[in-house]
């Protein structure tokens, strides 16, 4: 695969410690603490790098309670069901694993799932329906980006969704799996084949 760093574009997606081990009772990934050297070497192909952070609140309607487990549906526009709660604003879950940038050092940043009634998966819109954009798609297509990178957590969650909402604004995407990782092999199988089936290429490494 040829690319041509002038008009290519590295994604870092939810690469918090609330989706690794180090932080146990949210929503830890298996690796997902060992992603940076990936990541970065990712971002080297690229003229721009840009990343994303759930921010939630502690007051989120999807958050799991008792008598009301994970995956369980939550009534909303914005919100389907329910997970143990995760990346909470300025906890050590919200933080980016070590290795990584600090946000500020990235050409743009997208924190996301700041309001208690919305849940993105995707980095480039605020809602579920894809009509609030976080601004990420206009900023990539305003440099002349045509491809974008992708990697981060979890494949078969925030990586897909925004993978696919990439794809659908035009750009060529392609998903590098070794700076990625699952929630459960199923769906990322899943997720692979519905990426592969938008036009997005999924590669082992770059």
């Amino acid at each position: 695969m040829k690319l041509d760093r002038e008009t290519t574009a590295s994604f870092d997606v939810d690469v918090q410690k609330g989706f690794t081990p180090l932080c146990p009772e949210e929503l830890p990934v298996a690796g997902g603490e060992t992603l940076a050297d990936p990541l970065n070497r990712q971002a080297s192909l690229a003229r721009l790098r840009v990343g994303s952070k759930d921010a939630h609140p502690l007051n989120a309607v999807w958050k799991v309670e008792e008598g009301k487990p994970p995956f369980s549906p939550v009534a909303g526009e914005n919100v389907d069901i329910r997970w143990n709660m995760h990346c909470v604003a300025g906890t050590r879950g919200h933080e980016l694993i070590d290795g990584l940038p600090h946000p500020a050092r990235y050409d743009f940043f997208v924190q996301k799932g700041v309001e208690p009634d919305m849940h993105p998966y995707g980095a480039c819109y605020h809602d579920l329906s894809g009509r609030q954009s976080t601004g990420v798609i206009e900023y990539l297509k305003l440099n002349g980006i045509r491809t974008v990178l992708v990697g981060g957590l979890a494949t078969d969650y925030c990586v897909k969704n925004t993978a696919l909402q990439l794809r659908k604004a035009g750009f060529e995407v392609v998903v590098n799996l070794e700076a990625c990782r699952g929630i459960a092999e199923a769906t990322v199988d899943a997720a692979i084949r519905e990426m592969r089936g938008a036009g997005i290429e999924v590669v082992d490494s770059l």
